[in-house]
């Protein structure tokens, strides 16, 4: 199997090339800045959630009843795998409507990044 292409690293205005998307100089902050939010900022109770096989059932149910199918892309008319369950109020917000299944969509990454204000859609 050929390597991956070099590309540019992520971090912005950085020339530098890379194949893991970090160049060498970048690669050690970005993983202690994971590092760190990781052990203080990420909300444990919600992480020990999104690994218990209860979610991990209820998401197996919508990604089926929406047919594997974002439902964002498909009001749109377009057909596109979807490869996330997306919570429309989060679990942080509701706890109790964290299984409830109105409260769950399929979504494609892109479209889930759309929801969520994040770049790179």
């Amino acid at each position: 199997m050929p390597p991956k292409p070099l590309r540019e690293c992520k971090v912005r205005g950085c020339r530098e090339l890379t194949r893991d998307g970090y160049c060498h100089t970048h690669a050690d902050g970005k993983q202690q800045e994971a590092k760190y939010y990781n052990k203080h900022v990420r909300d444990k109770r919600s992480t020990r959630f999104y690994y218990s096989k209860e979610w991990r059932q209820t998401r197996k149910l919508v990604l089926s009843r929406d047919s594997f199918l974002c439902q964002r892309c498909l009001k749109q008319n377009r057909v596109v795998p979807a490869d996330t369950v997306h919570h429309i109020v989060e679990v942080k917000q509701d706890w109790n409507k964290r299984l409830d299944l109105n409260n769950l969509v399929s979504l494609c990454g892109r479209c889930h990044n759309k929801v969520h204000g994040k770049r790179g859609s």
